[in-house]
């Protein structure tokens, strides 16, 4: 079937929550510039120092544009999105030159930060898949994990894990070298100490500034995980299903199957806890003198469980869009299910072990809503949603649009959540209100930021983007924003200026869903200019996978549902118009890609 067009004939001044989208986006398309101009040389490089040691920062270097290829894509200023890339480069030259990166890809790091480097890459697909530098290198990147690299040998196939849990374009990274960790040696020392048993250290916390204990650090660092596969490793999926997007490979597919139905295999075996640490042998506890905890980025040391759910579920994410089997999410279900079963009710807030140490479970804590929300928005089940109900802070917390904005752009998953059920009825005008605070609060920052360039922490930059995407996501695609340490986007729609042949919302047009379920979604279109016709075409899913099933027109002048059986709608907007539409849909069901129907 062809695509169908659905035109609008209601005319009607714009709502508020149209005037405010449109002016968020505005002031983004603005701010972006003025930030740009303001932190880099001609060439796009930060003006900032000329040495940089260890391998930490490129990734701060990506994070701080991270979000701009998105907000293009989402209908931002055309010229954004060459600026991006020209971003992207940008960094890319400046810490090879300081010798973190080589072959346009980090060196040698962990994938918590390999995943907040990679973000802003994905992105480009979103933007425009035909650019063939960003395919050549995805495919160049992947390879380096799917052991067709000899330079970068990360990947035993034999075992079906990585081989270290610092790897990168230079490959496993088997010894930690003195200048390795040196910019973080301040920040781990208030972080618990990684081992229990550091020669000279009594309690809970290592001083990471004491070369002593530094030299035993690494030491034990280098003899216990460096040989290990763990958990976070999994977020190199979205890497290699970024390439399936692009090509449809089928080889793609089937290595994210592999590595996902290696870390099952493994969860199982321990009793359903998923162990932080695989040795070299594919033994859990291997190195760790049996222990299936302590590993690096594990249950102990630094973050604890964040470091356990994140690439759990970012991979079974990845794994449904591939497939369709919502089953691939019980693996990071079973991991919240058994915190939630060692867990209590404190003052009206469940808590949570978000740590295991030798002495068992501890440092509990509020179980941050983004987990099992995630989960959730993905699969629409009476079981994920019966989860969620355990949570009591949801009749208060979860009500609340928290001033500013976090460093994944993903603070206010929990209000979205209440609003879809009906419960902040304000969430649209209140979340787009508290956007457009923070472009200005960080405008105003930068305009008083006249410190040394030379003394600044390398999150200098992204602290200060002016750009935020998680409100335009959630308020006109249908679903959350990414998870940060690497996800991909997972959305109910996204839109295309049929016009202006461009990924994005038109001109003047501004969009709200106003509920959703398994089977479908409601949307409310508006153009807000009185004199130009707009028209958009609605992609069912980021990646067009999934299939709209009918249309119907709400309200006045509704003609009945009409059946679909595509993955696109044309929606022409005549000048001062809106139009409500139901959307039936047919969820994970097509092959996602990155095609665009332009």
């Amino acid at each position: 079937m062809g695509t169908e067009t659905i035109r609008a004939t209601q005319v009607a001044p714009p709502p508020e929550w149209a005037l405010l989208q449109r002016h968020l986006m505005a002031a983004m398309d603005e701010a972006a510039p003025a930030f740009q101009r303001r932190y880099t040389r001609p060439d796009g490089t930060f003006v900032w120092r000329q040495e940089w040691p260890g391998f930490d920062g490129s990734d701060d270097g990506y994070e701080s544009y991270h979000n701009w290829p998105l907000f293009y894509a989402l209908g931002g200023a055309s010229d954004l999105h060459e600026q991006s890339r020209m971003l992207w480069e940008a960094v890319t030259r400046q810490f090879t030159a300081y010798g973190q990166v080589w072959r346009e890809f980090d060196a040698n790091y962990d994938w918590m930060h390999h995943g907040e480097s990679s973000i802003y890459f994905y992105y480009f697909g979103l933007a425009d898949p035909s650019r063939q530098p960003d395919r050549a290198r995805t495919l160049r990147f992947a390879r380096m994990y799917m052991g067709d690299d000899p330079r970068a040998p990360n990947w035993d196939a034999e075992r079906r894990q990585m081989r270290s849990p610092i790897t990168g374009s230079r490959g496993p990274r088997r010894r930690n070298e003195w200048d390795d960790w040196s910019t973080h040696r301040a920040i781990l020392a208030n972080y618990p100490a990684p081992f229990e048993d550091i020669p000279g250290v009594e309690g809970p916390i290592a001083d990471w500034n004491d070369d002593r204990v530094y030299a035993q650090i690494l030491t034990l660092l280098n003899e216990r995980m460096m040989s290990c596969d763990v958990p976070l490793n999994l977020t190199s999926t979205s890497l290699v299903t970024h390439a399936y997007l692009y090509t449809g490979d089928p080889r793609y597919r089937q290595w994210v199957l592999d590595y996902v139905g290696a870390w099952a295999e493994r969860i199982a075996a321990n009793d359903g806890i998923c162990p932080d640490n695989v040795g070299p042998s594919g033994v859990i506890g291997e190195t760790m003198g049996g222990k299936w905890w302590g590993g690096y980025y594990g249950w102990r040391w630094p973050h604890g469980f964040m470091s356990i759910i994140q690439p759990l579920t970012i991979a079974a994410m990845n794994a449904v869009l591939l497939t369709g089997d919502m089953g691939y999410l019980d693996i990071p279900r079973g991991q919240l299910d058994r915190m939630i079963d060692l867990g209590h009710i404190e003052e009206g807030t469940l808590m949570i072990p978000n740590r295991h140490t030798d002495s068992g479970w501890c440092d509990y804590g509020p179980l941050r809503p983004e987990f099992p929300l995630q989960i959730w928005f993905m699969s629409q089940d009476a079981g994920d949603k019966a989860r969620l109900e355990q949570f009591p802070e949801r009749e208060s917390a979860w009500n609340e649009v928290i001033p500013g904005r976090s460093k994944g752009d993903d603070a206010h998953i929990a209000p979205y959540y209440r609003y879809l059920q009906g419960c902040l009825p304000d969430y649209p005008r209140d979340i787009l209100h508290s956007q457009w605070r923070e472009v200005a609060r960080r405008m105003d920052r930068m305009a008083r930021d006249d410190g040394d360039p030379e003394s600044w922490d390398v999150h200098h930059w992204q602290d200060i983007n002016p750009v935020h995407t998680e409100a335009l996501l959630q308020l006109t695609c249908g679903g959350p924003q990414i998870i940060y340490h690497g996800g991909l986007l997972h959305v109910r729609l996204r839109p295309f200026d049929a016009q202006a042949r461009r990924p994005g919302w038109p001109t003047d047009v501004a969009a709200l869903v106003e509920a959703l379920d398994a089977e479908g979604m409601q949307l409310y279109l508006v153009n807000s200019s009185p004199r130009l016709g707009r028209e958009v075409i609605l992609q069912a899913g980021a990646f067009a996978e999934h299939r709209f099933t009918s249309v119907e027109v709400l309200g006045s002048g509704a003609t009945g549902s009409v059946s679909l059986d595509g993955s696109h709608l044309r929606v022409k907007l005549p000048p001062g118009t809106h139009l409500r539409l139901a959307l039936g849909m047919q969820r994970y069901c097509r092959q996602p890609s990155y095609e665009q129907p332009l």
